[in-house]
């Protein structure tokens, strides 16, 4: 969605322009200020959030009577899977064009966002400013933003006890939804809400919450990682890193790729508009005035499902069966015979199909870009891309399938595992921390605009049969 669409607002920022683009029939003016002043992300929202809020106030003026579509029996019973039914400002999922940041697709947020090094992946705090002002950032607002979130990691030691009291083999999102609920102690919002904070400033403390939230949950997931699969040592954040690169060095991977491959891992999983599980989850809950802590450690219980998040350790797994069973250099004959196997025993293939979209996952090809430039001989990559090959035409002959392409799940842990980060039990807290920059951005403007409580209406059967009936 366009963010900003008034000439007025040139007036308002010390900018230049560096980029107009049309999107969706309206223009888009893309940013970078450069004044000391405007370093500061929070004073940036102060003063983009008033337009905002009078911009809403407007729309439901003016159209909130007009209807936006039907509603069927069939997405009642179904999830309600189609229905447009949520307001998510930070992205928006196209079932042909996939998602955008802000209205900027993938492609364009790795051109666009500033990287840590030339031509590298776009760097997580980059994504975070887009999410929440809807302009792009400079290097040196990101490089203050990357200053901010470090000072913001400090983890209370009540938060390693709480996650310690846990078996050492309990599920890692189990571990990392504590280490979350361990956090929320700290919770800003809930102070003030306590001491009678105006409902207009409620977005200050959720911000206060969210940036402190977004920087710590990296640490608590990297202790997760050491306390379960390695010494369990803390690994100190290293100053010099960003987000990503420091999120890599915390985990025990200091390899420049491996640093890239994380920037890029948590830029395209960090939203994903807000019918997913998690982001509504996030949503719904926050909506009650939840903190952020308690807001997020639901999204990450959601996350955790295997229709969900968990998807992307079974994408592994899948993957390594296959070579366990027929070996590396399996045929394309042989792949077709595994996957009608999966198939025919009531299992899905896992990393195939999605809820909206209808072609192959940006985010999956993104990282098989990645993968063609730095691991284009790995023999677990060559069996993705056969698989690219050989799943879509089975899916599409079951008839099924709406959409039998390749989603983001299907190539993540391939690289994760190239590189070394071999657990598939834990891919889904990587997700985690990813989904924390594009939940809590969102959750800021639900306060910021006062979103209501949300409290859909249900049905039951026989009031459906009642209605269908007298309806016909």
């Amino acid at each position: 969605m366009v963010f900003f669409r008034s000439v007025s607002l040139l007036s308002k920022l010390r900018s230049r322009v560096v980029q107009q683009s049309s999107l969706n029939n309206s223009v888009r003016w893309l940013q970078v200020q450069s004044s000391s002043s405007d370093l500061d992300l929070h004073s940036q929202l102060k003063e983009l959030i008033p337009e905002q809020q009078e911009r809403l106030k407007k729309l439901k003026a003016e159209h909130g009577k007009f209807q936006l579509g039907n509603i069927t029996v069939d997405m009642v019973l179904g999830g309600m899977r189609g229905m447009t039914g949520l307001l998510w400002e930070t992205s928006l999922l196209d079932p042909d064009e996939g998602i955008r940041f802000r209205g900027l697709s993938i492609p364009e947020c790795q051109k666009l966002l500033p990287a840590a090094k030339p031509d590298g992946e776009p760097l997580p705090e980059g994504l975070l400013w887009l999410l929440l002002t809807g302009k792009v950032p400079s290097k040196e607002q990101v490089d203050a933003l990357s200053k901010e979130l470090r000072s913001r990691a400090t983890i209370p030691d009540h938060v390693y006890k709480a996650i310690d009291a846990l078996p050492v083999t309990a599920h890692p999102m189990t571990q990392f939804a504590t280490g979350v609920m361990a956090l929320q102690v700290q919770s800003e919002f809930q102070k003030a809400y306590e001491k009678g904070i105006h409902k207009s400033k409620y977005w200050e403390p959720t911000y206060e919450d969210s940036l402190s939230l977004i920087a710590q949950v990296p640490v608590v997931a990297a202790y997760i990682y050491q306390r379960i699969y390695k010494d369990g040592q803390i690994i100190p954040m290293d100053d010099s890193l960003d987000y990503g690169g420091n999120f890599s060095h915390m985990l025990g991977f200091d390899s420049p790729q491996m640093q890239e491959l994380m920037r890029l891992y948590v830029t395209i999983h960090s939203d994903h508009e807000g019918g997913n599980v998690s982001a509504h989850t996030g949503h719904l809950v926050a909506s009650a005035l939840s903190d952020p802590y308690l807001s997020f450690a639901a999204a990450l219980n959601g996350l955790a499902g295997p229709l969900h998040g968990l998807a992307n350790q079974e994408v592994l797994l899948w993957i390594k069966s296959v070579v366990a069973e027929c070996g590396e250099n399996i045929t394309t004959e042989q792949l077709k015979d595994y996957v009608w196997k999966t198939l025919n025993s009531g299992k899905v293939v896992p990393g195939f199909g999605h809820g909206v979209l209808r072609k192959t996952d940006p985010r999956y090809t993104c990282q098989r870009e990645f993968a063609l430039k730095h691991l284009p001989d790995d023999p677990l990559f060559q069996l993705v891309s056969k698989l690219y090959e050989v799943v879509p035409p089975i899916l599409t002959e079951l008839g099924k399938v709406k959409n039998p392409w390749p989603n983001v799940d299907a190539h993540s842990g391939v690289l994760l595992n190239y590189f070394g980060l071999t657990e598939a039990r834990y891919y889904t807290v990587l997700f985690g921390v990813s989904r924390s920059i594009g939940i809590c951005s969102q959750l800021i403007w639900d306060r910021a605009l006062g979103l209501p409580l949300e409290r859909p209406k249900s049905v039951t059967m026989d009031w459906l049969e009642k209605y269908c009936k007298k309806a016909a």
